[in-house]
């Protein structure tokens, strides 16, 4: 069954959501714009759905989740091929992830369609450009990552909140943190990530130390530009070392 039945007219349907598109709505609004075509649904329900990273409200200073017209679009999908299509939450998850990368992912059993992206071009782009921290609320959005799994990663050291806000680092993190969870390594294990950055960061300092204590003012943005280049030559010392271990495992 398609999001927008095709049967309407583009001006009804513009009537339809009209105070969507004018504002965005709080989670009583969202559940009274949906219950025609989602009698079932209720707060719980969407609660449960950002849990799990299908849909990322924007938060208010106060902590209030807005939902704006993308999201209201989002959740009529998700809501749609759950219902019609018998489809899991993972599989769902993997085609809106996809859509918001920009891909162009395989149909979904039974013909649904390609669901709206949660994340706004400009939010995508700035979190791309690292010019764009996130809440809590949204970290777990973009990544998947449960409240318990991002709270660990803060406790040992992997992601570190600035004024509750998380930064692109932190973001990529949390990222292979919940795909190395699926293979049952947890936060603690990977502590040892965080000891070896930390030495790779003091050796790296070390050699760009002298560069920093220059008084142009384009020293630093020297130093920065060489400590990255040592620190990509580190990563693929790393890369090729672990890869020749791994090679020995089928021989």
């Amino acid at each position: 069954m398609p999001i927008f039945d095709a049967a309407r007219s583009p001006r009804l349907e513009a009537s339809r959501h009209e105070t969507v598109r004018q504002a965005a709505l709080n989670i009583g609004e969202v559940l009274a714009e949906l219950k025609n075509e989602f009698p079932r649904v209720t707060a719980s329900k969407i609660r449960f759905l950002e849990d799990k990273g299908l849909i990322i409200p924007q938060r208010t200073s106060a902590g209030y989740r807005k939902y704006s017209a993308s999201d209201v679009s989002r959740l009529r999908f998700i809501l749609s091929v759950q219902r019609d299509q018998y489809l899991p939450l993972k599989v769902i998850k993997d085609h809106l992830d996809a859509v918001d990368r920009g891909e162009a992912p395989a149909a979904l059993p039974g013909g649904a369609p390609v669901a709206p992206q949660a994340v706004d071009n400009d939010m995508a782009e700035a979190v791309e450009r690292k010019a764009r921290s996130v809440s809590l609320a949204e970290l777990q959005g973009l990544t998947g990552c449960s409240e318990e799994l991002a709270s660990e990663l803060v406790k040992f050291g992997l992601i570190e909140p600035v004024a509750g806000l998380f930064d692109a680092n932190s973001i990529e993190v949390t990222k292979s943190a919940v795909e190395l969870a699926s293979h049952g390594v947890e936060p603690r294990h990977l502590r040892q990530f965080r000891t070896a950055a930390d030495r790779e960061f003091s050796l790296i300092e070390s050699i760009v130390g002298n560069e920093l204590k220059k008084p142009e003012v384009s020293a630093r943005a020297r130093a920065a530009e060489e400590a990255q280049e040592i620190s990509r030559q580190c990563l693929k010392i790393h890369e090729a070392l672990v890869q020749r271990a791994i090679s020995q495992l089928d021989r």
